[in-house]
């Protein structure tokens, strides 16, 4: 079975950091591209950033600069450091996995990031 269970997301006051993780069981973490996505109250679902199986990195323009995600393939973990917090940045963020070659993509639960003074 597998599963992408997010941490690290709660209240920070603006220009704050948090560090989420996402820690995937049951898929060959190593192969798939590992992303962030968030979805903001009466907003699409939207990337963040990118990690690809080989370390290449894809970040949204509004995140650039600020956001850095990385992954630890020992840990079967991907982690997005986030600093210089704003409010537009309050979303539920989601871990996602895929494997295009492999038809498989993953979705975590998601974990709630509220930037509020």
């Amino acid at each position: 079975q597998v599963q992408l269970v997010e941490s690290g997301g709660g209240l920070v006051q603006p220009g704050g950091s948090l560090r989420l993780s996402c820690a995937a069981s049951g898929i060959i973490f190593r192969v798939y591209d590992m992303g962030w996505y968030r979805q903001a109250p009466g907003k699409e679902r939207e990337m963040v950033a990118i990690i690809t199986s080989g370390g290449s990195t894809n970040y949204a323009d509004s995140v650039k600069g600020r956001f850095t995600i990385s992954r630890d393939n020992a840990k079967n973990t991907v982690y997005l450091q986030m600093n210089s917090l704003n409010s537009e940045d309050t979303a539920v963020y989601y871990c996602r996995a895929v494997a295009l070659s492999r038809g498989r993509n993953y979705w975590g639960q998601g974990t709630q990031v509220t930037v509020s003074s």
